[in-house]
């Protein structure tokens, strides 16, 4: 199929004729000295083995004049190559606010980090993620000052509005600041769109020649190393008033035109979305196997907090049941922190009033923030929790008690069980609590989980066996090594919930595609020691079975397993060699 072909059937759902008519040659003529020859989709573009890393470029910092990148390249190679398979790196450009999420510079490294060398690196022996913040840019941006000054191209990239209009009404509100901002121009006072901060301008996809721009940038990120490209805040891309202004028909064909290009350019690229909303809302960025090729699982980080704050499996397995297997071709990205806090849209409808009051209430006792959101009546409703993870899990609902670190590492486990790509936050990787001194320099409750590890500290801290860093990275090192050995938990590989009659157990079953191994993950979500037959898991005894984890071979399955508070169990009929670590699943191929 030939150029034309397969991008004018997308770009007619957004464009007119005559716009469709220009852009067609100009995006073929950007993207022709980088185009592949296959034409086909690469589904293979994860296995078993893929583990993401999310921190910012400044995350660990030296005090020898070492730049901040180099400082991370070098904690990589030395503490995680073995464990990790990508990095997500934070926003690492020129940016006035928002830690990095507003641009000034989208083809720079900010100097205070770096260069695109130290970039380079990591990404020589890691799988590098690059944010595409694509819904606005720093007020300082040149378009913005173009914008300001009435000189273009700037001048057609921004989007006013009237603030007295009232088919602004409706739309729906990331934050609790104003939808519009009003910059001073050679033409007077004009309210531009800011969806979440004044200092943070949206700009208008309505003009074509701003998606040229974005196709530009994107070129430069691939030339750069990037193996996947994160689209911040897509759902609020396209505006259009009398609507909500969120995941329009118009965004969706957005992310299906930008995936179309990226296959085109390198097969091997994946395209992931962050949509922080109501689970729904997050699936459909999937689409018909042709938008995101992964979705963020915005769900699981506040349910999963909930299942082990009330000690009970029912709302995590209930979600579960309802989740759709990805479509082949496509994965969850799941997490259970980030550099943001813990979103509570993605709780709607999951849920009771009264567990999710209890929730915010438990985590303000273990020093946690919540940050609110408004609603077109003026009123307020929290947003997100935010709190170092490792804090989180203090204890419970009836308090803190001395099961942080088993609790902790419970939730890592589950995280890296479920059928999708495990993305660890690199604090949590580092068990490193509420950063209250920052949010009191900021002004900012984000933060609380953004706090940057001194490298001498850091390593010394991590020497010591006796602290929780220790503790914590050496066993989900040892974890994650543990996983990427297991077929069975390649992210499309079959998932199954299973319903043990203790609440507190939560547990499900993954089979790998070959359907040669099969892994019963089996999570005591509370503080007291649970009793589990095996019998009630089905397990043949025609199978010799054994706990990945502790390395217990379980011999009888008519009796009675005793879990520890928090113990997790990885039971499998096969344990997979080097070989089988190394040799790709069978995927369907079209």
């Amino acid at each position: 199929m030939d150029f034309s072909a397969r991008i004018q059937p997308l770009l007619s759902k957004v464009y007119s004729p005559e716009q469709v008519e220009t852009l067609i040659p100009q995006l073929q003529a950007l993207l022709q000295p980088h185009m592949q020859q296959s034409s086909r989709e690469n589904w293979r573009k994860w296995s078993h083995d893929n583990v993401i890393l999310i921190t910012y470029g400044d995350s660990l910092v030296a005090d020898d004049g070492r730049s901040p990148l180099t400082v991370l390249a070098e904690f990589l190679e030395t503490h995680l190559k073995d464990s990790l398979t990508g990095v997500h790196i934070l926003p690492f450009f020129p940016y006035t606010s928002d830690d990095g999420f507003a641009i000034k510079d989208y083809t720079a490294v900010n100097p205070e980090l770096g260069d695109w060398e130290d970039v380079k690196r990591i990404s020589e022996s890691f799988n590098l993620m690059v944010d595409l913040v694509i819904n606005h840019v720093s007020s300082q941006h040149p378009w913005v000052k173009q914008f300001q000054a009435g000189e273009k191209p700037g001048c057609d990239y921004l989007i006013e509005a009237d603030p007295l209009d009232e088919q602004l009404a409706e739309v729906v509100r990331p934050r609790s600041s104003p939808l519009l901002t009003k910059l001073e121009t050679v033409d007077g006072p004009k309210h531009v769109w800011s969806t979440f901060s004044s200092d943070q301008i949206d700009v208008d996809f309505s003009n074509p020649d701003l998606l040229l721009e974005y196709v530009k940038i994107i070129l430069f990120y691939v030339a750069a190393g990037a193996r996947y490209i994160r689209l911040d805040a897509v759902g609020y891309l396209w505006k259009e008033k009398g609507t909500r202004c969120i995941h329009l028909p118009q965004t969706h064909t957005m992310v299906r035109l930008l995936r179309e290009l990226l296959q085109m350019i390198d097969p091997r690229i994946a395209i992931i979305t962050e949509t922080n909303v109501p689970n729904r809302e997050n699936l459909s960025y999937f689409g018909n196997r042709n938008e995101a090729h992964m979705i963020y699982n915005f769900s699981l980080p506040p349910l999963v907090l909930n299942a082990l704050m009330q000690g009970r499996s029912d709302y995590l397995k209930q979600w579960m049941m309802s989740m759709p297997p990805a479509p082949i071709g496509c994965a969850y990205f799941n997490f259970t922190a980030s550099h943001d806090g813990i979103g509570l849209r993605p709780t709607e409808g999951l849920l009771t009033a009264d567990e999710y009051n209890s929730l915010l209430e438990t985590m303000k006792s273990f020093g946690g923030k919540i940050s609110m959101r408004s609603h077109a009546d003026g009123s307020e409703s929290p947003y997100e929790i935010n709190i170092s993870l490792f804090d989180a899990m203090k204890g419970t609902i009836a308090g803190e008690d001395e099961w942080q670190i088993e609790r902790f590492l419970c939730s890592q486990t589950i995280m890296m069980s479920l059928e999708g790509i495990p993305a660890f936050y690199i604090h949590s990787l580092l068990a490193t609590q509420n950063n209250h001194e920052g949010v009191i320099h900021t002004g900012h409750n984000r933060t609380i989980n953004r706090f940057k590890w001194n490298i001498e500290a850091l390593e010394a801290a991590l020497a010591d066996p006796n602290t929780p860093h220790a503790k914590v990275m050496a066993e989900l090192s040892r974890l994650i090594k543990i996983r990427r050995r297991q077929r069975a938990f390649h992210p499309n590989a079959t998932q199954y919930t299973l319903h043990p009659l203790n609440q507190a157990i939560f547990a499900f079953w993954r089979q790998s595609m070959a359907r040669d191994q099969s892994i019963f993950c089996i999570h005591n979500l509370s503080r007291e020691v649970q009793e589990l037959r095996l019998s009630d898991l089905n397990l043949l005894d025609t199978d010799e079975w054994t706990d990945l984890i502790s390395g217990d071979r379980l011999t009888t399955l008519d009796a009675a397993y005793i879990l520890r508070p928090y113990q997790s169990l990885w039971i499998t009929n096969k344990i997979d060699s080097a070989e089988d670590h190394m040799t790709p699943d069978p995927l369907l191929d079209e």
